[in-house]
């Protein structure tokens, strides 16, 4: 009888892949974050990087640092909140040619700080402009880079353990950058919570200066046309929204799930499989390939609830499910579940909901 021989445990496997730091990376220290300025606003998302950036710099104890780009007297604002979010260092790099975001020059300064200052971590914000930026600067650095996280943290041994969705979001999986500095990652938005603002907090400002030849750079900003599109979706940050998936029955019961978005000032959206039958816009798709919310309050009507859909959404303060399934995996998160027809429920609801509204509206018009 021959003896099948024992797969190594997931700790062991690992451990064997893990080598000895080159020399040259040991000196590699501390949790830096993009904050991402464009047309001098920060993006939401770097914020909520600095939260989670925070947490692992207190595990590690080691520093906070923010890293800011952009054109000669747009940064201060942004440096100032580096520091009430959490920050104790702030890189900052000012340059005519960092005005608007074009990748040849961004991927230039970045690689130029990390190799100067060595960072041992470096996050950015899976929007279209964190994403286009680090694999760029992965690239030139010869690193690692794990894409879209849900959540990040630290192991016993520093190593950051990046988790993201994976076989088309039926998985989640943790990804380790073992031998490589910087470790690198991107998170989506709203993924975290934005942590507290502290004003009047302080830190190190440290100011970079880079060679910059505009003739140098291939690509050229001729104009900023900004779009134009009305009605477009504000998933991401609304307090209130009501989904819809294939429950919903056809195209014209969704008209349903507006109406009910409408009488409560909500956002609207739905699983990816509306959006491939043509029901809504790309734009108002919900889950791990369409947009990760945070509301107060999410509804979810006819909707099954799969991996990929319950990434998106499952930061929500109060999930409610309506569904007729009532084995749906949709149940096993959400806090209010209805097990009903969506089509007779959302109407109901819509009633409910407006004439209590107008109730309330009337006794304080009346005060």
């Amino acid at each position: 009888m021959v003896e099948k021989p024992k797969a190594p445990a997931a700790g062991n496997s690992r451990a064997n892949t893990k080598k000895e730091l080159p020399e040259h990376l040991k000196a590699y220290k501390h949790i830096w974050v993009m904050l991402e300025l464009e047309r001098g606003v920060v993006h939401p998302v770097s914020w909520e990087l600095m939260g989670e950036g925070r947490k692992l710099a207190d595990k590690l104890k080691v520093d906070l640092c923010g890293v800011v780009l952009g054109a000669p007297g747009t940064t201060d604002g942004a440096v100032a909140d580096c520091f009430g979010y959490g920050g104790d260092v702030c890189y900052v790099v000012e340059h005519p040619s960092l005005s608007d975001y074009r990748n040849e020059p961004y991927t230039k300064v970045m690689t130029e700080l990390v190799n100067k200052y060595q960072p041992e971590t470096l996050l950015l914000g899976a929007t279209n402009l964190g994403r286009d930026l680090a694999g760029s600067v992965a690239t030139t650095l010869l690193t690692g880079l794990t894409a879209d996280c849900t959540e990040l943290d630290v192991d016993a041994e520093g190593s950051l353990a990046a988790t993201r969705p994976t076989f088309g979001g039926s998985l989640l999986c943790t990804i380790f950058t073992l031998n490589y500095r910087p470790q690198m990652a991107t998170m989506r938005p709203r993924v975290a919570s934005v942590p507290l603002l502290t004003p009047g907090r302080t830190g190190r400002v440290i100011r970079h200066d880079v060679s910059l030849p505009e003739e140098d750079i291939i690509t050229k900003i001729l104009a900023f046309l900004p779009d134009g599109t009305t009605n477009k979706s504000n998933l991401a940050y609304a307090d209130i929204v009501v989904s819809g998936g294939l429950g919903m029955q056809n195209a014209d019961n969704y008209q349903l799930v507006r109406d009910l978005a409408g009488v409560l000032g909500a956002e609207w959206g739905g699983s990816r499989p509306l959006v491939q039958k043509g029901w809504i816009p790309t734009d108002r798709q919900i889950g791990q390939t369409g947009k990760t919310i945070r509301p107060r309050l999410y509804i979810a009507a006819g909707i099954s609830g799969a991996i990929q859909h319950r990434v998106g959404v499952e930061g929500a303060d109060l999930i409610v499910a309506i569904n007729t399934d009532k084995n749906a995996p949709i149940f096993d998160f959400a806090h209010v579940g209805i097990v009903a027809d969506a089509t007779k429920v959302l109407p109901a609801l819509t009633e409910t909901f407006r004439k209590r509204l107008a109730l309330a509206a009337t006794r304080s018009a009346a005060e």
